[in-house]
């Protein structure tokens, strides 16, 4: 199980960090995703990170860090720099490493089984 924590309202120029807790089994067992799905578009895949390695959505490039703290079982999402485009709904997405290590889509919805309820941000002055 995932549940997300950290969204709010930012004013633009901001930052923020998102917070992905996981439940149930090691996080260190699973590939980590971050989504976004801003209002009336279609979800898009941020970054996701795999056996140490991250892979980025060409627009996230400079601006999204993923951190994963194993230990406590939890991921983080910081975004620098926002702007309204940014506003959405953030979640996190985990599948088994192993599984991923397969794929190369790593920045697809359905690449992932387990999905966090999302948390909403909104950068607005």
């Amino acid at each position: 199980r995932l549940v997300n924590f950290g969204g709010g309202l930012v004013q633009p120029g901001g930052s923020l960090r998102l917070s992905c807790v996981a439940s149930g089994e090691r996080m260190d067992y699973f590939g980590i995703g971050w989504f976004r799905q801003a209002p009336g578009k279609e979800p898009e895949g941020i970054l996701c990170n795999n056996d140490g390695r991250t892979t980025y959505a060409d627009f996230a490039q400079g601006r999204f860090t993923i951190s994963r703290y194993n230990s406590n079982n939890t991921a983080y999402l910081e975004i620098k720099y926002l702007n309204p485009e940014d506003t959405a709904v953030y979640l996190c997405a985990a599948d088994w490493s192993t599984k991923m290590r397969a794929t190369d889509n790593l920045l697809g919805r359905e690449e992932y089984t387990f999905w966090g309820q999302g948390t909403q941000v909104t950068v607005s002055s």
